[in-house]
């Protein structure tokens, strides 16, 4: 056993995953998927461009607090979704090999709560800020988020027959946006 609890608990965690200097070089299990996504999120945190005060605005408190809102449902649901899948997590859009389906919980009204909790967050940062950047941030991660989610759901019918009722009763990621539920 090794003396630095870190070192094998993230380590063990990475290889469950799926992680490999491999996979990161030929993206096997999805990882610039992942990779796309980590570095869209971390850009929600600049500060607002061009923020309002540059056009003589006076962002509305009203349209901040419901920015405010929406950001700590976003992190409420995340948790739950997180909670939900347990064992079967990984963040790359690859299920690792005999993960259960779940389809309780957030996953009973949404296939990828996980993914509509980011874009809620990302659509409150951009309402918070007044900021177009996060709102072209908020649609990039759209974009990515809705292919991520095909390429993990090829893989998810092939591994549980019965993913396919699933989607056909469930909503992907927003129900009746094209790009982001495709029943």
């Amino acid at each position: 056993m090794s003396s630095n609890p870190s070192e094998g608990g993230l380590a063990a965690l990475l290889r469950r995953w799926g992680f490999t200097l491999a996979g990161w070089r030929d993206n096997r299990r999805g990882e610039w998927w992942l990779a796309a996504q980590l570095l869209l999120i971390a850009a929600l945190l600049l500060p607002a461009w061009p923020a309002p005060a540059a056009f003589g605005l006076s962002w509305p408190l009203a349209l901040r607090l419901a920015g405010a809102a929406l950001v700590l449902l976003a992190l409420v649901g995340a948790a739950r979704s997180l909670l939900r899948l347990g064992s079967s997590l990984t963040p790359l859009p690859e299920p690792m090999p005999g993960a259960a389906l779940v389809t309780e919980g957030p996953y009973a009204h949404c296939r990828h709560p996980l993914y509509r909790q980011i874009l809620l967050g990302a659509a409150g940062l951009a309402l918070l800020q007044g900021s177009l950047l996060h709102l072209a941030l908020l649609l990039a991660l759209a974009a990515l988020l809705g292919g991520k989610a095909r390429r993990e759901e090829r893989s998810l019918l092939a591994l549980h027959p019965s993913y396919g009722a699933y989607c056909a009763a469930t909503p992907a990621i927003v129900p009746h946006l094209p790009w982001l539920d495709w029943r």
